[in-house]
């Protein structure tokens, strides 16, 4: 019997593997037309917790979405405009950075060769391009400005979505046989989703803030940009800092030398540390975190499908995913898996 149910196990393995690929290769495909629709989700996420605070102060749900949603433009319009003229004048500048790098990065290499270190310059180019990061960044919030070009489409998306929410527990509880037994996970997945979202959104926007202020007393160039790159950076934990810090420093040094690149660097860490390893984890609780292995693991994955959006919105698609694995008692193993090994408040 034993013999019997091996092939169709096997075959079963191979049904899942390859529909995992033809999955993965419809995103990678369709990734203009799934980008706006993931920006408007994440969007209405973020926006059910202040649809939710004026409706319990008795205001109408759709005085309620369009307030919101008119705050959201707002913020569009201001981000649309920084990143466009940001990017415009960074783009600019970069050929200006990337020739002092070199520039700096020859001294260097004179330098270390008195000191009796021959190091090719060719090899070390080859294999260390301090400029690439500078032009990941700039793909980066090229790549935003083109997900906020469909901004119409977004917009509208998210008012439905939120104008629909209101009644989809209603619909959930009559779509389902036992909704006694459904209903709670569905609300404790949609409960920790909102106040995850709430959370990291409050936190990053008060690093980017704190970032922006911290570089422009410094005199560092284009301190909004960093602000903003921190601002989106934050929602991918540990490497997201990293990754937004590396240009702003390396601007900093180039611009006003070393002393102004420490204090820029330092600057990042106590943010970081102080609003990431202090005030985060005692806001959100323990045992809503990813592993860092998964953090790269998503970045990666999420960042090749869908393009420099996707490495912005990887952790918070893992998170969602993590949050509905740990709703259900039968996948709460995946999500033990999936997360940072500690218990969950």
């Amino acid at each position: 019997m034993s013999e019997g149910t091996q092939p169709s196990q096997g075959s079963r393995i191979l049904f899942v593997l390859a529909g995992l690929v033809i999955v993965v290769w419809g995103i990678h495909a369709a990734q203009s037309v799934l980008l706006p629709f993931l920006v408007a989700i994440f969007l209405a996420v973020i926006g059910a917790s202040p649809v939710i605070w004026l409706e319990k102060k008795r205001v109408p749900s759709v005085v309620a979405v369009l307030l919101v949603v008119a705050g959201m433009v707002g913020v569009l319009l201001v981000m649309a405009a920084l990143v466009g003229t940001s990017v415009t004048a960074f783009s600019d500048a970069l050929p200006l950075y990337q020739k002092r790098l070199q520039e700096m990065t020859a001294l260097s290499l004179t330098w270390l060769s008195g000191m009796g270190i021959d190091i090719s310059d060719k090899l070390l180019l080859k294999h260390v391009d301090p400029g690439a990061i500078m032009r990941l960044i700039a793909r980066m919030l090229s790549g935003l400005g083109s997900a906020l070009a469909n901004t119409f489409l977004i917009l509208i998306t998210v008012i439905f979505i939120l104008l629909e929410a209101s009644s989809f527990p209603r619909k959930l509880r009559t779509a389902f046989r036992d909704p006694h037994a459904t209903f709670p996970q569905f609300s404790r997945f949609a409960d920790s989703l909102r106040r995850y979202l709430a959370i990291k959104t409050w936190i990053s926007l008060a690093t980017g803030m704190i970032i922006a202020l911290w570089l422009a007393l410094l005199g560092v160039d284009f301190p909004l940009l960093w602000g903003l790159l921190a601002f989106l950076l934050n929602y991918v934990p540990n490497l997201g800092s990293i990754i937004a810090a590396a240009p702003a420093v390396l601007v900093a040094l180039i611009q006003l030398g070393p002393g102004t690149a420490v204090l820029s660097a330092a600057g990042y860490i106590v943010v970081n540390v102080v609003l990431g390893n202090a005030v985060e984890p005692k806001l959100m609780g323990r045992g809503l975190g990813l592993s860092t292995l998964v953090v790269f693991l998503s970045l990666i994955f999420w960042g090749s499908l869908l393009g420099p959006v996707g490495m912005i919105l990887s952790v918070p698609i893992t998170m969602t995913l993590k949050i509905a694995l740990e709703s259900s008692e039968q996948t709460r193993w995946i999500a033990v898996m999936l997360g940072t090994g500690e218990p969950v408040d």
